[in-house]
């Protein structure tokens, strides 16, 4: 269950860190949280989808590799991120 491409575009607008940025951590971070809550919507209805489960965990996994990366690299651009996409509750 994919994001549309106006809801990606909206978040790469949103997150970007400058003007021709689409791949920083913060971008890729949002999107997979998006996708992610998307999901995770999909599977509450349906819950014996496991190859979208599967899906779900890969990009669980991706992100908190990207989530490290980016807290190893730049503790406030990661509490910032956190913060803002309301991780870590």
């Amino acid at each position: 269950m994919a994001i549309s491409q106006e809801r990606k575009t909206e978040l790469i607008e949103e997150y970007r860190v400058h003007e021709t940025d689409t791949g920083s951590p913060e971008v890729q971070i949002a999107v997979l949280t998006a996708e992610i809550n998307t999901l995770n919507d999909h599977l509450r209805t349906h819950k014996k989808d496991h190859h979208s489960r599967r899906g779900l965990l890969k990009m669980v996994g991706r992100r908190k590799h990207l989530l490290t990366y980016l807290r190893n690299k730049d503790v406030v651009r990661y509490r910032d991120l956190i913060a803002k996409l309301g991780l870590r509750r």
